[in-house]
């Protein structure tokens, strides 16, 4: 089973070094002065008690590479990159699998469109990307969590395969019949991605109760549009203390992906498909939700004129308090 990671930021970076690592066949997809660093360093994985930096063949797309029969495609871009993905890749080999190893819950909607056998994964793998060719995932005991079942529901033994891979290479892999589930309950999480976007280094403690708010619409919104989600309790009994990240050491980790695409200047957030989300949910089905309105704003007015975490005016700062009263 070949890897092909499509998008090797911070989560398919770790997931891809970390499979490299063990032994796996992995391509790393990315662009840019990534791709660059990736070709003529290797990528360099820093994780719990040690760095490594591994020679994992890199690629620009899909015609530097010949199909393979059992290649697995990893979408890990952002949601707001996915279209442009897909497009590239479809028609890559023999209908390949892909698994959205991705926030949200847009993507495998989008995957299905072209390509017959999709699976979704739910990630909960702290890391950062801030330089090209580095890769930052230093949780403890294990690396990361990674569930992993096919969409819309269901598993099989391609699912089984996959998740024995990754539990090789350091993870936590378990099969979910419904992976949806807990993809939504990551989204419920998720939603305070653009708070700390748009907080900026230092934290606003003003802004902080916006977290809270957030999220109790997201509840509200999933329950009226009956969708399921894994409960706060099953989700700590499956987590348990196995994924410790190490503390906070200001611009080496402990962001959001949202953050981190402020600090990398992008050009591009993915309010859109977390908070996003919500919104649409709540205009469908009737439940107001100003703050997850609000941040989505916010945290899109950054992204596109590339200021960086915490640079709201005045004015912005305090259309966000507005939505909270």
């Amino acid at each position: 089973m070949r890897f092909i990671i499509i998008g090797a930021g911070a989560v398919g970076g770790a997931m891809g070094g970390r499979l490299f690592d063990a032994g796996h066949d992995v391509v790393l997809v990315a662009r840019g002065a990534h791709l660059e660093a990736l070709r003529a360093n290797g990528l360099r994985l820093e994780l719990a008690g040690r760095t490594v930096r591994l020679p994992v063949p890199a690629a620009a797309g899909p015609g530097e590479l010949e199909p393979g029969r059992d290649d697995v495609l990893v979408l890990a871009t952002k949601t707001q990159d996915t279209p442009a993905a897909l497009a590239v890749w479809d028609g890559f080999g023999d209908r390949p699998a892909l698994v959205c190893a991705q926030n949200g819950v847009e993507n495998e909607r989008l995957a299905l469109r072209r390509f017959r056998d999709v699976y979704g994964m739910c990630v909960w793998l702290p890391s950062t990307f801030l330089e090209p060719g580095v890769v930052r995932a230093a949780a403890a005991p294990l690396t990361g969590i990674l569930t992993v079942g096919r969409y819309p529901s269901g598993d099989d033994e391609r699912a089984r395969r996959i998740a024995a891979h990754l539990e090789d290479a350091g993870f936590e892999a378990p099969v979910a019949r419904d992976v949806m589930a807990w993809k939504y309950a990551k989204l419920l999480t998720n939603l305070g991605n653009a708070l700390d976007a748009v907080t900026g280094p230092d934290g606003d403690t003003d802004l902080r109760p916006l977290g809270a708010l957030a999220v109790a619409e997201g509840r509200a919104v999933l329950d009226a549009a009956g969708i399921g989600y894994v409960g706060e309790e099953e989700q700590r009994r499956v987590r348990g203390a196995k994924v410790q990240p190490p503390a906070s050491d200001g611009a080496r980790g402990g962001r959001s992906s949202s953050w981190q695409s402020l600090a990398r200047g992008t050009g591009s957030i993915e309010a859109d498909y977390l908070n996003g989300e919500i919104v649409l949910l709540g205009r469908e089905f009737g439940v107001p939700t100003p703050v997850n309105e609000a941040l989505q704003r916010a945290a899109n007015v950054l992204a596109r004129d590339r200021r960086p975490a915490g640079g709201l005016t005045a004015q912005e700062r305090d259309a966000l308090l507005a939505a909270a009263r």
